[in-house]
């Protein structure tokens, strides 16, 4: 089944939109961070075509496709470096197979910070791209050392093959085997 993760800054609509795609009952409150841990929950594929289709061959189950619906807590600028619910969100969110950007488009004096749905995606898109640019970095470094290390151990073992199969011949041909350098070939 797929996990659709909705994103978006705090108060944004979230866990409203949540509640209304399952059937949930998860607090939507207007304050931050009201979503700690994730919400999960399955909601139906509504098909106007497989009820046509239900409807024409008199089933008697009609089988909806389902997605996994998350409702992932609110994510705040600096959110890549630990701010707000941080490093949390961020994995939480890698868990998802999608994204659906939740973004804020209406005016509410109880609810701090912007209401231009732009403002609200320029953030989403940039902590998103900070977490992945840490995440590639962090996978080059690990790359890189163990290329460093496959590369020491690689020459050791053709030396060793070279070494090897130098003592082979030789012992077919009931010599001993000449002494050879572990220098780079």
């Amino acid at each position: 089944m797929e996990r659709f993760g909705l994103v978006g800054l705090p108060n944004a609509g979230k866990s409203s939109l949540y509640n209304a795609l399952t059937n949930g009952a998860a607090l939507a409150a207007p304050y931050p961070f009201a979503t700690k841990d994730p919400n999960v929950g399955v909601a139906k594929v509504l098909d106007p075509r497989l009820e046509a289709l239900a409807e024409m061959s008199k089933t008697h189950n009609t089988v909806y496709a389902t997605v996994e619906v998350v409702d992932i807590g609110g994510l705040v600028e600096g959110a890549s470096k630990g701010e707000g619910l941080g490093n949390k969100f961020l994995a939480n969110i890698r868990e998802v197979d999608a994204i659906v950007f939740v973004l804020r488009a209406f005016e509410d004096d109880d609810i701090p910070g912007p209401s231009d749905p732009l403002e609200h995606l320029r953030v989403v898109e940039i902590e998103l791209a900070l977490a992945d640019l840490e995440t590639v970095e962090t996978r080059l470094s690990r790359t890189q050392k163990a290329a460093r290390m496959t590369k020491s151990c690689a020459h050791g073992q053709e030396c060793h093959r070279r070494n090897g199969s130098t003592r082979a011949r030789a012992s077919s041909l009931g010599r001993r085997s000449p002494v050879v350098s572990r220098r780079h070939f």
